[in-house]
C-alpha cells in the first residue's frame, strides 16, 4: 500500500485533531458555535465556515467513514493531480456542499449547523468515477462490488431520494451540492460547458 501523499495525510489529521479537541472543550464553548456552518438565519453564521465546517465532526464513526473515503478516494487523485489542484479541487466541493446547505436550510426554516468532510468527499466520490469509471469498487455494507461509475450513481441518486424523502439528521443536498462543485470543477479545468476554453496549467 502506497504512503498517504502530504496533503491528504495532512487533511486526516487535522480532521482527528479537531474531533479531539472538540471533545476537550465541550464543556466551555465548543468548537461547533465558531465553527459549524450555521444556517444565515440563526444569526450565527460566518464568512470562515463554508470552509471550516468540514474539520468537524458529530461523531466518531463520522469521523471514521468520511476518513476512510478521503484515504480511498482521495490518495489517488491527489497523486493524480497533485497538490495544488486536489487542493483547489476539495475547496470547491466544500464551498459548493456549504452552499447547497445554506439553500435547504434556507428554504426548510432548519436551526441546526452542519459539520463534517462529506460535501467534499462527495465531490471527490465523482471525480474518481469520472476519471476510472471501470476501476471496482467494495461496499463495506453491504459488501458488494461494482464498477466506479455505478458507485457514483448510485449514491448520487440514494442521496437525492433521502433528501426529497424529509429530514433524517443527514445533510443529503450538501452532499449532492459537494458532487455538483466536482462536475463544474473538472468541467472548467477541461474547458467543457458551461465555461469557456481549457483552464490548464
Amino acid at each position: 500500500m502506497p504512503p498517504l501523499p502530504p496533503l491528504t495525510q495532512a487533511l486526516m489529521l487535522a480532521c482527528t485533531a479537531a474531533y479531539f479537541g472538540g471533545l476537550l472543550l465541550r464543556n466551555s464553548i465548543p468548537l461547533e458555535y465558531w465553527f459549524a456552518l450555521w444556517p444565515v438565519g440563526t444569526g450565527l453564521f460566518r464568512p470562515w465556515q463554508l470552509l471550516t465546517y468540514a474539520f468537524l465532526h458529530g461523531s466518531f464513526t463520522h469521523l471514521l467513514f468520511n476518513m476512510l473515503g478521503l484515504w480511498m478516494f482521495g490518495s489517488e487523485l491527489e497523486r493524480l493531480w497533485g497538490r495544488r489542484r486536489y487542493g483547489e479541487f476539495l475547496i470547491a466541493g466544500a464551498l459548493t456542499a456549504a452552499l447547497a446547505q445554506l439553500v435547504f436550510t434556507a428554504i426548510a426554516g432548519s436551526p441546526a449547523p452542519t459539520v463534517g468532510a462529506s460535501g467534499a468527499l462527495y465531490a471527490l466520490l465523482l471525480a474518481y468515477g469520472m476519471l476510472f469509471p471501470n476501476r471496482t469498487v467494495m461496499l463495506l455494507i453491504p459488501p458488494i462490488p461494482m464498477k466506479a461509475r455505478t458507485f457514483v450513481i448510485v449514491f448520487g441518486t440514494l442521496e437525492l431520494l433521502f433528501g426529497l424523502s424529509g429530514s433524517s439528521g443527514i445533510a443529503h443536498f450538501a452532499h449532492l451540492g459537494g458532487m455538483l462543485g466536482g462536475w463544474l470543477m473538472i468541467r472548467w479545468w477541461r474547458g467543457q460547458p458551461p465555461f469557456g476554453r481549457a483552464r490548464r496549467r
